[in-house]
């Protein structure tokens, strides 16, 4: 505290002097381009050696895990004897549940989930939350939390009333027969910080992760898969119609967890799908803020975004963006696209991919999640 003080008195913190030499610009490096120009992604389908398309995906996968590095849950999780804590009134056509995942040894994962009334087995989702720079709910977003503290309550209305036309996708899916959990992922609701929601912390939380040898995004990866295991456990669930769904953060979750998953049949991601090229540079007037929720060390040096998203080929799978989002740039979006479909088409499965262009900002409204909820009908 004294150094900080007499730092300050001389003027050597001081936010914003400039040096006539620098390496960096808009948080990018200066040779952004050189670095963009010489990846050439040598593990992508199409540009590795491999001609076997099953070969090609299990030599790519390795590639995945091992660039996410080592798991907090090593351990094979145990959900028998999870508890189910019913929350609802008997007023809705499902039964809504607060419960915790058994992940690791050193913690737990909570969840909600909701169960349709009435004979089962029944399809499943995996309902993946988004980001938002908000992280002080997380499953929330995705699933109404009746029976909980009123300020969470009132955070999650409000949060849903700007991104989702005021209605919760995982009420509206399970209003449609589908069987619905949601987990907080690292960092969000109530796996947060004691001090209270931050997102200016969260960089400093993963790079504290990191010093204890653990990629905190890579964590948020494999509790979701930790997550759909325990969905597939559940006698009410048909373990043959089981998908994942998700929107801007959650997205990606959903892309990446349909690539990693045997378990997961179909996957929808919305809001989250572009090229490097376009996202890591500032020609398109944004910048990217460290991508730390969606950065596997060292993996961008093998695949792109859209080459780990094809490891889920063939399987059905909905990508939608919005040409007015102004995270993505329609025109990294169509390569992305382009690249994928390139990949469904090379295993004569092109129909079972779908991509569209919505034109509207970054927001998973009252339409969107009817198409959601037409292609897990028709899929599931």
């Amino acid at each position: 505290m004294i150094l900080a003080v007499l730092l300050l008195a001389v003027g050597l913190t001081a936010r914003g002097q400039k040096r006539e030499r620098y390496e960096y610009y808009k948080n990018f490096p200066v040779y952004a381009d050189s670095l963009i120009a010489h990846s050439d992604y040598p593990l992508a389908w199409g540009n590795d050696k491999t001609k076997r398309f099953a070969k090609w995906k299990k030599k790519a996968l390795r590639q995945v895990f091992a660039c996410m590095g080592p798991s907090l849950n090593y351990a094979e999780p145990q959900f028998e004897g999870v508890q189910l804590q019913c929350l609802n009134d008997n007023s809705t056509a499902y039964d809504t549940y607060r419960l915790l995942i058994p992940a690791s040894p050193y913690y737990d994962i909570p969840a909600l989930l909701l169960i349709p009334k009435g004979a089962g087995p029944f399809p499943a989702v995996n309902l993946l939350h988004d980001h938002g720079a908000h992280l002080y709910i997380g499953k929330e977003k995705m699933i109404r939390p009746v029976g909980m503290e009123e300020a969470v309550l009132s955070d999650a209305d409000r949060w849903v009333e700007k991104l989702y036309g005021g209605q919760y996708l995982g009420n509206y899916l399970a209003e449609n027969g589908y069987v619905v959990l949601s987990a907080d992922a690292p960092m969000w609701g109530e796996r947060g910080r004691e001090e209270g929601a931050d997102r200016s912390q969260y960089d400093v939380v993963a790079g504290n992760m990191m010093m204890y040898g653990y990629n905190l995004c890579a964590q948020m990866t494999y509790d979701d898969l930790t997550a759909t295991d325990f969905l597939c456990s559940l006698p009410q669930v048909d373990k043959e119609r089981v998908g994942c769904v998700g929107f801007s953060m959650g997205g990606y979750r959903a892309w990446m967890l349909s690539a990693l998953s045997q378990r997961i049949k179909t996957g929808v991601a919305h809001c989250w799908m572009v090229t490097t090229d376009v996202q890591m540079t500032w020609h398109y007037g944004r910048k990217e803020n460290g991508g730390f929720a969606n950065c596997i060390p060292g993996l961008r040096r093998y695949l792109d975004y859209p080459h780990i998203a094809s490891l889920a080929c063939p399987k059905p799978m909905l990508f939608m963006n919005g040409r007015q989002d102004k995270l993505f740039p329609v025109e990294g979006v169509e390569k992305a696209f382009g690249i994928m479909h390139d990949v469904w088409r090379s295993q004569q499965a092109d129909h079972f991919l779908q991509t569209e262009l919505w034109d509207i900002p970054h927001e998973c409204n009252k339409e969107v999640q009817e198409r959601i909820l037409h292609f897990l009908d028709e899929h599931l």
